[in-house]
């Protein structure tokens, strides 16, 4: 039997991350693996969730089974924190995932199982785990005009012509911020012709939101999403704890679906039926941190007071790299790398060009020139600039 499998695709980030370790020199750079790295270089454990994790060892007295959809109280803080009052609590459905990626997986069998024969609208370019899901599943797949290589900014003429083309019960799979891998959002005027054009057509829109608070703060960054949900009869939601907690390998993420016109009880139960099917009972440690933390007043507050350091960091890097940039090419074409927001910045460089960098600086980022900001540093910031000019950027 398994002498017939054949080899699949290698993940492209991995890859880089395995020749990133295997390079010997002292002065390269990460900017390829998504995950946040403080001025050294470390990803740090938040403080709050030390203390949580203090406290729960203490206090916890089992680690028997939660539910098949988690702890309602993980629901219950998720949604509030995702949503605040844009839609009322008993029309939303909930299940705790492992991670983010968990969710939208969910999610995608959740539209095979509700519409087996709808289309997923994704942006170009999208989080390659998207497209890689929706062919594992084998789910049809169209995508929309996004990102404006010209410009390195939204192309939403082109985005708004794409999507007027989507049928009653598609689905049109968006970003709630920080949009990965480009870093360029839209603004909330043009999120409401997007939720326009979702009420003329009849699509259902699904939000990936995985960096909540790292682009212009907690409320402003859930604000598209909440407006989308409050606008429309039905939406998915899939969010993550990974970056915002700092707690990747915990694996906590979530699921919500907003169904005005469904039974409650019919919605809830579909959901855990997903969750049995693929890996019954979802994992529970983060999600008790991350409980514990949203309704602590103290916790919250250290923990929305560390998210603040983290976001500012970010902006603060953004704004020296165009600064350095500006002053070795005389131009303000990297203007833009001030303006996006959250992780990750797309900055229009060849395959070609990202090898070179790669080769004479030893500056690792992914071929289509997705880089993550958070692996920078004031140190190496002049570094990337050097080598972006230097290949021709």
């Amino acid at each position: 039997m398994f002498e017939k499998l054949q080899a699949q695709k290698p993940d492209s980030i991995l890859m880089l991350m395995q020749m990133y370790r295997e390079d010997p020199r002292t002065d390269k750079v990460d900017l390829g693996v998504g995950v946040y790295k403080d001025a050294t270089g470390a990803t740090p454990i938040m403080r709050a969730i030390k203390t949580a994790e203090q406290q729960l060892w203490q206090a916890e007295t089992s680690k028997s089974y939660v539910g098949l959809v988690g702890d309602p109280a993980f629901s219950d803080a998720m949604v509030k924190l995702v949503l605040g009052d844009a839609v009322a609590r008993d029309k939303v459905s909930a299940a705790a995932t492992p991670g983010g990626t968990g969710a939208v997986r969910q999610a995608f069998e959740l539209i095979q199982l509700a519409r087996p024969d709808a289309r997923i609208f994704v942006s170009n370019p999208t989080w390659p785990n998207h497209l890689s899901i929706l062919d594992h599943l084998g789910i049809e797949k169209a995508a929309y005009r996004y990102f404006d290589e010209a410009t390195r900014g939204v192309d939403f003429d082109g985005m708004i012509a794409d999507l007027k083309t989507a049928r009653a019960g598609d689905v049109v799979l968006l970003h709630g911020c920080c949009h990965n891998p480009t870093g360029a959002n839209l603004t909330m005027p043009q999120w409401q012709e997007v939720i326009a054009v979702l009420q003329d057509t009849g699509a259902v829109p699904m939000i990936d939101i995985a960096y909540q608070g790292f682009g212009d703060g907690l409320d402003a960054d859930a604000a598209a999403t909440r407006a989308v949900a409050a606008a429309m009869p039905e939406c998915l939601i899939a969010a993550s704890c990974s970056k915002n907690f700092g707690i990747y390998r915990e694996r906590t993420g979530i699921l919500m679906l907003v169904a005005n016109g469904t039974d409650k009880g019919i919605a809830q139960g579909t959901l855990a039926y997903l969750n049995r099917q693929n890996y019954s009972f979802p994992p529970d440690h983060g999600a008790r941190l991350v409980t514990m933390i949203l309704n602590d007043d103290a916790l919250r507050a250290d923990w929305m007071a560390e998210l603040e350091e983290v976001r500012l960091s970010m902006l603060g890097l953004r704004e020296q790299l165009a600064q350095e940039l500006q002053q070795r090419s005389g131009s303000d074409r990297f203007g833009f790398l001030a303006q996006h927001r959250g992780m990750f910045s797309r900055i229009g460089a060849t395959p070609e060009q990202v090898q070179a960098m790669r080769e004479s600086h030893s500056v690792y980022m992914v071929g289509d020139s997705r880089m993550n900001i958070a692996g920078l540093n004031a140190q190496s910031v002049p570094i990337l600039a050097e080598a972006i000019i230097a290949a021709g950027v």
